[in-house]
């Protein structure tokens, strides 16, 4: 029961901030004083936050990856939060199945251009 009650007094007494030491929570992003990042904040879970971070991970490989620098499915994968990394597994999954989806349609819309020129030529030929 010590450890229990000595854990919990420690828990109650503020950290200091490696900048300027002043006191500050536990609970604290950033040190009121001097404006130091603690810990970093959160991940948003709201709907529309998933959504945003879905939507992206769809259109990823449609835009040719150009805004690889600004999808947020990678930082949601590697939370520590249960909730953070489920969305990151479903972010991971839609970019990987509209890769793939993208680089299908890619492929067949390239055979039947080959296909419809092949048979132009052979059409144009045979006159």
């Amino acid at each position: 029961m010590d450890a229990l009650d000595s854990n919990l007094q420690m828990a109650s007494v503020p950290a200091t901030c490696p900048t300027c030491h002043r006191p500050v929570e536990p609970t604290f992003y950033f040190c009121p004083n001097c404006g130091t990042s603690l810990k970093p904040a959160p991940l948003p879970t709201t709907p529309l936050a998933q959504t945003l971070v879905y939507a992206h991970s769809v259109a990823l490989p449609m835009l040719l990856f150009i805004t690889i620098g600004q999808w947020r499915g990678h930082r949601y994968y590697k939370s520590a939060d249960d909730t953070e990394h489920a969305i990151g597994v479903v972010a991971w999954t839609l970019l990987i199945l509209s890769t793939v989806l993208s680089i299908w349609l890619a492929w067949v819309g390239t055979q039947m251009a080959i296909q419809s020129s092949v048979a132009q030529i052979n059409a144009d030929m045979s006159i």
